[in-house]
């Protein structure tokens, strides 16, 4: 089973939409950035400079069509999932290619979320990753702080990210530290994601996503909160529209995959991180990221895979 991965904020770089499909982009990315193009009202190609990327809503709007037009051009070529997750934002990417939602009213959505959650917290707020603490350590040492800090994601067992203020994090940052983190990095994320601190945005598009059909997805939709297959229409909504406020169990998402019988992951563009948490918790499974390479490639490396699994 092959099971597709749509990476979140913090995977972006300069440049990243005009390096899809490599040298020669594939026609199904070309018709995928003008029909965002179209839907939106602007040109997508002008979201992926290092300026434009300092908004919230470049950023996630640009990931959805990263993600879309990929899997578009590797279903050209013969390759399609059984299986889908993504991480934060990467769910509405993960939502189109499975069929729960239209690519249109997903970029809409997308737009409303950021823009949401840029207008709550313009500055000051971010995201800091810690590596080498389990989620009771980072727990005790949120308390042990004081500081106004949530955890936001558990990538891993000891890969987890904290929501919060930039002072809350610097102090988080130290205490970490201190006891045994290997790492603590602040991530490219400008707003304090999958926390209490985003509320008020998730009730704004709670109502938004109330008027979008959302259908039965045609294959498995692995959610953000529960980290389990979604398989009715209106638990995909909610999942949509609320993750943005609820932890992302993103470990737990990447075993459920497998539980189902994924063996091949395949990371959507720009990451590689999603394909490397596959690989170091599931050794005996091929992860593969596309990033900038041409479809056409990749889905020679995901037959080959295919292959391998079977013998």
């Amino acid at each position: 089973m092959i099971a597709y991965l749509f990476p979140g904020q913090g995977a972006q770089t300069p440049g990243f939409l005009h390096r899809l499909g490599g040298a020669a982009p594939h026609p199904a990315i070309a018709r995928t950035l003008a029909e965002a193009s179209a839907a939106l009202g602007e040109d997508v190609l002008t979201l992926d400079t290092a300026d434009a990327l300092a908004s919230t809503v470049a950023v996630q709007v640009a990931l959805l069509v990263a993600g879309v037009a990929a899997a578009r051009a590797l279903a050209d070529e013969g390759i399609e999932p059984e299986a889908v997750a993504g991480l934060s934002v990467g769910a509405y990417g993960a939502a189109v290619v499975s069929g729960a939602i239209a690519f249109d009213d997903a970029l809409k959505l997308v737009r409303l979320r950021a823009r949401s959650m840029e207008e709550a917290y313009p500055r000051g707020y971010g995201m800091l990753a810690v590596l080498g603490l389990n989620e009771s350590e980072i727990a005790r040492a949120i308390a042990d702080s004081g500081a106004d800090a949530y955890i936001g994601n558990l990538n891993a067992p000891r890969q987890i990210v904290v929501s919060g203020s930039d002072a809350a994090l610097a102090k988080l940052r130290e205490i970490v530290l201190s006891r045994g983190a290997r790492k603590a990095e602040r991530l490219s994320v400008s707003v304090p994601s999958h926390c209490v601190l985003l509320e008020g945005a998730a009730e704004r598009l709670i109502d938004a996503a109330r008027d979008v059909r959302i259908d039965t997805p045609r294959i498995a939709y692995v959610g953000n909160r529960g980290a389990r297959v979604l398989r009715r229409a209106d638990a995909i909504r909610e999942d949509l529209a609320t993750n943005l406020r609820y932890p992302v169990r993103w470990h737990d998402s990447t075993i459920a995959l497998s539980e189902l019988g994924a063996h091949v992951f395949v990371e959507m563009p720009p990451g590689q991180t999603l394909a490397q948490l596959a690989a170091e918790s599931l050794p005996d499974a091929a992860a593969i990221a596309m990033d900038a390479s041409p479809a056409a490639s990749v889905a020679a490396r995901v037959r080959a895979a295919c292959r391998r699994a079977q013998n």
